[in-house]
């Protein structure tokens, strides 16, 4: 486990958080998105893929988007988290940005199959969606000019709930 993100707002990026409450049907205590939808309560994201997309991202200029740009749409509000980077070379994603409840390491998470269960301390939960639809309002994606999460992303159910923290390990079974 590299970070567990929570964000009492829907829309936003989500702040790293040392441990929190998986409750069974609902998702993270905490969270916006805690039961909102049956078959997303939970998201998560390699750490592999977060590190690959940084490799993959242009600089600012190349994008056509300089600091003071982005600084433009944090003003207007249509960014919303204050601590997005004043210059190129600050530019770096992190865990939370693509809104994922949980940034994992050493797991191919689009292999798994819908079913299979993944164990992470007391918690157990069950893969019920690969990828999801990018909704207009991507924060990631209008900022940066993609978003990982429809391919890369996956979704679970909290079937055992409980308390992890972020250095949990985690294992996973079908």
């Amino acid at each position: 486990m590299v970070s567990i993100n929570v964000s009492p707002a829907t829309g936003v990026r989500k702040t790293p958080v040392e441990r929190a409450e998986f409750l069974p049907g609902f998702g993270l205590a905490g969270d916006a998105h805690g039961g909102l939808k049956e078959d997303r309560q939970v998201s998560l994201l390699a750490w592999e893929d977060i590190q690959q997309a940084n490799q993959a991202l242009l600089t600012y200029e190349q994008r056509g988007l300089s600091c003071t740009k982005a600084a433009e749409h944090r003003n207007e509000g249509t960014v919303q988290d204050s601590a997005w980077p004043s210059s190129p070379e600050d530019f770096s994603l992190m865990p939370g940005d693509f809104a994922e409840n949980l940034t994992t390491e050493g797991v191919a998470l689009t292999e798994l199959p819908l079913g299979s269960h993944l164990v992470i301390g007391p918690v157990v939960l069950e893969v019920s969606k690969i990828g999801k639809e990018c909704h207009a309002a991507c924060e990631i994606r209008r900022l940066v000019g993609d978003c990982i999460m429809p391919r890369r992303g996956i979704f679970a159910r909290v079937i055992n709930g409980g308390v992890i923290h972020r250095d949990d390990m985690g294992a996973y079974y079908f």
